[in-house]
């Protein structure tokens, strides 16, 4: 029996506050250019938009400026879907770089961006409908944000919006950790303060959640797909037929708890 209301909220940010497909695309655009010596700066017609339905592929960085290669170089967007995991290293190995160093290459380019020109780089950056209204409404439970994003970029995002969220609630990059350690410790400091501490947890990409389910020390963290990130059709029927994880819309995730399930 799920609790009414979580002890704590806690929330994905890319995909489920924040939609930075945008950023996505142009920065594996750049690498793309870099690793395979594409001489056009501008990319062809359509391939952004492919990217965005691609991007529920991409598990790490490293991947982006491969899934453009994959695209041009004519696999199908559903052979990319089906099978990912197996197109994606034979891409990289002919590149003769690792997935570690196409995924240096990903973040240097970013970061020589935001040193250049932060202002374009997090103009490309949107937040869902909705989504920064309802976070004022969240403030007095002191939600938290879990992301792979640097913390002071999420902050920077927000303040944007006209919003003061404080970095003690932000747990990102800086980490260096799995999602599950950060919630981990996040039910252990709430055990100290009530008994029976419920987090809910939004994210949008299933696999994560998956991996929550298997764990049976995070047994008290409610897990939610949001259906508006980056994740696909199969990906929601998924998660609704899965007892463990609560299928949400972004119209439920802008109205009262209550609505969630």
């Amino acid at each position: 029996m799920i609790e009414t209301a979580p002890t704590l909220l806690a929330l994905d940010f890319d995909g489920v506050l924040c939609n930075g497909l945008m950023e996505y695309f142009q920065t594996a655009w750049r690498v793309y250019r870099q690793i395979w010596s594409h001489s056009e700066p501008v990319p062809p017609e359509g391939l952004a938009e492919q990217f965005y339905r691609l991007r529920p592929v991409v598990e790490t960085g490293w991947e982006m400026p491969v899934v453009i290669k994959a695209i041009l170089s004519g696999v199908s967007e559903s052979e990319i879907l089906a099978n990912w995991v197996a197109i994606a290293p034979t891409f990289a190995k002919a590149t003769r770089l690792s997935p570690t160093e196409i995924g240096n290459q990903v973040d240097q380019t970013r970061d020589t961006w935001i040193a250049n020109d932060l202002e374009s780089w997090l103009a490309l950056h949107h937040f869902y409908p909705g989504v920064i209204e309802q976070l004022h409404q969240f403030s007095p439970l002191h939600p938290v944000i879990i992301t792979t994003k640097e913390e002071r970029f999420v902050a920077q995002l927000l303040q944007q919006q006209g919003l003061d969220f404080p970095q003690s609630q932000i747990f990102g990059k800086s980490l260096k950790q799995p999602k599950s350690q950060t919630l981990r410790g996040l039910l252990q400091d709430l055990s100290q303060k009530t008994d029976h501490p419920i987090i809910w947890f939004v994210e949008d990409r299933l696999k994560t959640l998956q991996a929550l389910t298997s764990q049976p020390d995070l047994s008290n963290v409610c897990l939610f797909l949001g259906d508006w990130g980056y994740n696909t059709a199969l990906d929601r029927e998924t998660a609704r037929l899965d007892p463990n994880i609560h299928l949400l819309s972004l119209s439920a995730f802008a109205g009262d708890f209550s609505s969630w399930v």
